[in-house]
């Protein structure tokens, strides 16, 4: 299941990518500039362009993807529900040392050093 979800979503993601990309922008041409576009940012706007409606859709499918994504993978990935509690956890058995080697905690032997002037 998630993984099929990954898939159309990383799907719909390019297909979203390459169609904002064959788009033209609002007012594009050179006489926008100054001025001079017949449609304005705010104002009325021609009939809704094929590619326009396929943005919408490819949108969409990528917002409930992404939030079926997030559904899906929170109720089966928490850390905190696959923590066991301390009181359930095994110590950790100690392994003996050899005979002869420091003791954790204690003190490291002292070496004796020479003064610098001898």
């Amino acid at each position: 299941m998630t993984t099929l979800l990954i898939i159309i979503h990383v799907l719909a993601s390019l297909f979203l990518i390459a169609i904002v990309l064959l788009q033209s922008g609002k007012g594009a041409e050179i006489g926008a500039t100054f001025g001079g576009s017949s449609q304005t940012l705010f104002g009325s706007r021609g009939a809704t362009t094929f590619l326009n409606k396929i943005t919408t859709i490819s949108a969409v499918v990528f917002m409930l993807t992404s939030l079926a994504l997030t559904m899906v993978t929170s109720k089966s990935a928490s850390v905190i529900r696959q923590t066991t509690p301390p009181e359930q956890r095994q110590a950790v058995p100690q392994v003996p040392l050899p005979q002869g080697a420091p003791q954790q905690g204690a003190p490291a032997p002292q070496v004796p050093q020479k003064p610098l002037g001898q």
